[in-house]
Protein backbone atom coordinates (compact mmCIF):
# COMPACT_ATOMS: atom_id res chain seq x y z
CA UNK A 1 0.00 0.00 0.00
CA UNK A 2 1.30 3.42 -0.88
CA UNK A 3 2.18 5.80 2.21
CA UNK A 4 0.38 9.24 2.90
CA UNK A 5 -0.51 10.98 -0.54
CA UNK A 6 0.93 8.29 -2.38
CA UNK A 7 4.87 9.49 -2.30
CA UNK A 8 7.99 7.97 -0.42
CA UNK A 9 7.92 9.44 2.74
CA UNK A 10 12.22 10.42 2.53
CA UNK A 11 11.32 12.31 -0.69
CA UNK A 12 8.25 14.17 0.66
CA UNK A 13 10.08 15.19 4.18
CA UNK A 14 12.76 16.65 1.92
CA UNK A 15 10.92 18.61 -0.35
CA UNK A 16 9.10 20.05 2.92
CA UNK A 17 11.88 20.70 4.31
CA UNK A 18 13.53 22.73 2.09
CA UNK A 19 10.56 25.02 1.86
CA UNK A 20 10.47 25.63 4.91
CA UNK A 21 13.94 26.31 5.79
CA UNK A 22 13.55 29.02 2.62
CA UNK A 23 10.01 30.52 3.90
CA UNK A 24 11.85 31.00 7.03
CA UNK A 25 14.74 32.91 5.72
CA UNK A 26 12.47 34.83 3.63
CA UNK A 27 10.04 36.54 6.48
CA UNK A 28 10.77 40.13 5.85
CA UNK A 29 10.08 40.52 1.94
CA UNK A 30 6.45 41.43 0.68
CA UNK A 31 3.75 40.12 -1.13
CA UNK A 32 4.52 40.51 -4.68
CA UNK A 33 1.51 42.56 -6.86
CA UNK A 34 -1.32 41.40 -9.91
CA UNK A 35 0.93 40.91 -12.99
CA UNK A 36 1.33 38.27 -15.50
CA UNK A 37 4.69 35.94 -15.05
CA UNK A 38 6.64 32.51 -15.57
CA UNK A 39 6.92 29.10 -13.71
CA UNK A 40 9.31 26.03 -14.00
CA UNK A 41 9.98 23.43 -11.77
CA UNK A 42 10.29 19.44 -10.57
CA UNK A 43 7.25 16.92 -10.37
CA UNK A 44 7.59 14.16 -8.82
CA UNK A 45 4.74 11.02 -8.79
CA UNK A 46 2.82 8.42 -10.74
CA UNK A 47 -0.11 7.24 -12.41
CA UNK A 48 -2.36 4.50 -11.65
CA UNK A 49 -2.78 1.04 -11.71
CA UNK A 50 -1.60 -1.02 -14.63
CA UNK A 51 -4.39 -3.98 -15.45
CA UNK A 52 -4.67 -6.64 -17.83
CA UNK A 53 -8.37 -8.45 -18.77
CA UNK A 54 -9.66 -6.06 -16.01
CA UNK A 55 -7.39 -7.66 -13.14
CA UNK A 56 -5.22 -5.16 -11.45
CA UNK A 57 -1.45 -6.32 -12.41
CA UNK A 58 0.55 -3.13 -10.75
CA UNK A 59 -0.84 -1.13 -8.04
CA UNK A 60 1.95 0.55 -7.13
CA UNK A 61 4.09 1.99 -9.80
CA UNK A 62 7.47 3.45 -8.86
CA UNK A 63 7.60 7.22 -9.29
CA UNK A 64 10.23 8.97 -11.29
CA UNK A 65 11.01 12.86 -11.34
CA UNK A 66 9.01 14.81 -14.24
CA UNK A 67 9.28 18.65 -15.40
CA UNK A 68 6.97 21.31 -15.72
CA UNK A 69 7.28 25.35 -17.24
CA UNK A 70 4.58 27.75 -17.99
CA UNK A 71 2.73 30.98 -17.58
CA UNK A 72 0.52 32.46 -14.67
CA UNK A 73 -1.20 35.41 -14.18
CA UNK A 74 -1.78 36.48 -10.38
CA UNK A 75 -4.70 38.91 -10.58
CA UNK A 76 -5.42 40.08 -6.69
CA UNK A 77 -8.99 40.26 -5.48
CA UNK A 78 -9.36 42.32 -1.92
CA UNK A 79 -7.17 39.78 0.36
CA UNK A 80 -7.51 37.03 -1.85
CA UNK A 81 -6.09 36.18 -4.98
CA UNK A 82 -6.66 34.67 -8.50
CA UNK A 83 -3.72 32.69 -10.04
CA UNK A 84 -4.78 30.89 -13.07
CA UNK A 85 -1.65 28.73 -15.00
CA UNK A 86 -0.71 27.64 -18.45
CA UNK A 87 1.89 24.90 -17.98
CA UNK A 88 3.48 22.14 -20.34
CA UNK A 89 4.09 19.00 -18.14
CA UNK A 90 6.08 15.92 -18.49
CA UNK A 91 5.14 12.75 -15.80
CA UNK A 92 7.11 9.16 -15.82
CA UNK A 93 7.03 6.45 -13.74
CA UNK A 94 7.91 2.67 -14.22
CA UNK A 95 5.89 -0.35 -14.19
CA UNK A 96 7.95 -3.43 -13.21
CA UNK A 97 10.85 -1.83 -14.78
CA UNK A 98 9.03 -0.44 -17.93
CA UNK A 99 9.13 3.62 -18.68
CA UNK A 100 5.97 5.23 -18.87
CA UNK A 101 5.74 8.75 -19.86
CA UNK A 102 2.69 11.14 -20.42
CA UNK A 103 3.08 14.43 -21.76
CA UNK A 104 0.11 16.94 -21.07
CA UNK A 105 -1.17 20.31 -21.01
CA UNK A 106 -2.30 21.73 -17.21
CA UNK A 107 -4.87 24.83 -16.70
CA UNK A 108 -4.77 25.47 -12.89
CA UNK A 109 -7.42 27.82 -11.55
CA UNK A 110 -5.86 28.57 -7.93
CA UNK A 111 -7.17 30.85 -4.93
CA UNK A 112 -5.09 31.98 -2.86
CA UNK A 113 -4.57 34.16 0.38
CA UNK A 114 -1.42 35.41 2.39
CA UNK A 115 -1.04 33.87 5.91
CA UNK A 116 1.69 35.87 7.18
CA UNK A 117 5.41 37.68 5.99
CA UNK A 118 5.52 35.81 2.66
CA UNK A 119 3.63 33.00 3.24
CA UNK A 120 0.62 32.12 1.40
CA UNK A 121 -1.99 29.14 0.93
CA UNK A 122 -3.72 27.95 -2.33
CA UNK A 123 -6.10 25.48 -3.91
CA UNK A 124 -8.13 24.88 -7.02
CA UNK A 125 -9.38 22.76 -9.75
CA UNK A 126 -6.75 21.82 -12.75
CA UNK A 127 -8.05 21.66 -16.01
CA UNK A 128 -6.07 18.95 -18.27
CA UNK A 129 -5.40 18.10 -21.87
CA UNK A 130 -3.69 14.74 -22.54
CA UNK A 131 -1.19 15.63 -25.30
CA UNK A 132 0.71 12.27 -25.61
CA UNK A 133 1.31 8.53 -23.43
CA UNK A 134 3.91 5.87 -23.92
CA UNK A 135 4.85 2.84 -22.39
CA UNK A 136 8.28 0.96 -23.48
CA UNK A 137 7.23 -2.21 -25.77
CA UNK A 138 3.60 -1.81 -25.40
CA UNK A 139 1.47 0.18 -28.08
CA UNK A 140 -2.03 2.34 -27.13
CA UNK A 141 -5.06 3.33 -28.24
CA UNK A 142 -5.79 6.82 -27.67
CA UNK A 143 -6.72 7.86 -23.73
CA UNK A 144 -10.40 7.41 -23.41
CA UNK A 145 -11.45 11.19 -22.57
CA UNK A 146 -8.32 13.95 -23.71
CA UNK A 147 -9.62 16.74 -21.44
CA UNK A 148 -9.71 15.63 -17.99
CA UNK A 149 -9.84 17.46 -13.89
CA UNK A 150 -8.03 17.26 -10.89
CA UNK A 151 -7.22 19.20 -7.78
CA UNK A 152 -4.01 20.96 -6.34
CA UNK A 153 -3.76 22.58 -3.15
CA UNK A 154 -0.26 23.72 -1.77
CA UNK A 155 2.00 26.69 0.43
CA UNK A 156 3.86 29.23 -1.72
CA UNK A 157 6.55 32.09 -0.43
CA UNK A 158 6.27 34.97 -2.27
CA UNK A 159 9.31 37.99 -1.71
CA UNK A 160 9.68 40.85 -4.35
CA UNK A 161 8.69 39.38 -7.96
CA UNK A 162 9.91 35.68 -7.25
CA UNK A 163 7.89 32.98 -5.35
CA UNK A 164 7.87 29.36 -4.75
CA UNK A 165 5.57 26.39 -4.08
CA UNK A 166 4.96 22.88 -3.25
CA UNK A 167 1.62 21.62 -4.02
CA UNK A 168 0.06 18.34 -4.41
CA UNK A 169 -2.31 16.97 -7.32
CA UNK A 170 -4.22 14.76 -7.95
CA UNK A 171 -6.28 13.63 -11.01
CA UNK A 172 -10.19 12.62 -10.44
CA UNK A 173 -11.01 12.23 -13.67
CA UNK A 174 -11.31 8.29 -14.66
CA UNK A 175 -8.98 7.76 -17.64
CA UNK A 176 -7.52 4.62 -19.16
CA UNK A 177 -5.76 4.11 -22.20
CA UNK A 178 -6.11 0.26 -23.77
CA UNK A 179 -3.83 -1.44 -25.35
CA UNK A 180 -4.39 -1.60 -29.73
CA UNK A 181 -6.55 -4.48 -30.47
CA UNK A 182 -3.06 -6.22 -32.94
CA UNK A 183 -0.94 -6.62 -30.06
CA UNK A 184 -2.78 -8.44 -27.37
CA UNK A 185 -1.57 -11.48 -25.89
CA UNK A 186 -3.61 -14.42 -24.28
CA UNK A 187 -3.85 -12.76 -20.89
CA UNK A 188 -6.22 -9.99 -22.41
CA UNK A 189 -5.24 -6.12 -22.80
CA UNK A 190 -3.30 -4.33 -21.05
CA UNK A 191 -4.84 -0.95 -19.10
CA UNK A 192 -3.38 1.92 -17.27
CA UNK A 193 -5.14 4.27 -15.20
CA UNK A 194 -3.77 8.04 -16.63
CA UNK A 195 -4.75 10.04 -13.44
CA UNK A 196 -1.47 11.74 -12.47
CA UNK A 197 -1.12 12.12 -8.40
CA UNK A 198 2.18 13.93 -7.67
CA UNK A 199 4.17 16.38 -5.55
CA UNK A 200 5.29 19.47 -7.40
CA UNK A 201 7.77 21.99 -6.67
CA UNK A 202 7.80 25.06 -8.66
CA UNK A 203 9.93 28.86 -8.92
CA UNK A 204 7.93 31.39 -10.57
CA UNK A 205 9.04 34.74 -11.60
CA UNK A 206 6.73 37.72 -12.47
CA UNK A 207 7.20 40.29 -15.76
Amino acid sequence: MKNVLGFKKSNLRTLLLSLSILCAGLMGFAQSPSGFGITAGLNYGSTGDLTQNGQTIIDNPDEKLGFHAGVFYKIDVAFLYLRPELKYTQLSNEYNGDQFDIEKLDLPILVGTKLVGPLHIFAGPSLQYIMNTELEDVEFNDVQEEFTVGAQVGVAAHFGNIGIDVRYERGFTSNEIMQIEDAIDINGPIAIDTRPEQIILAISVKL
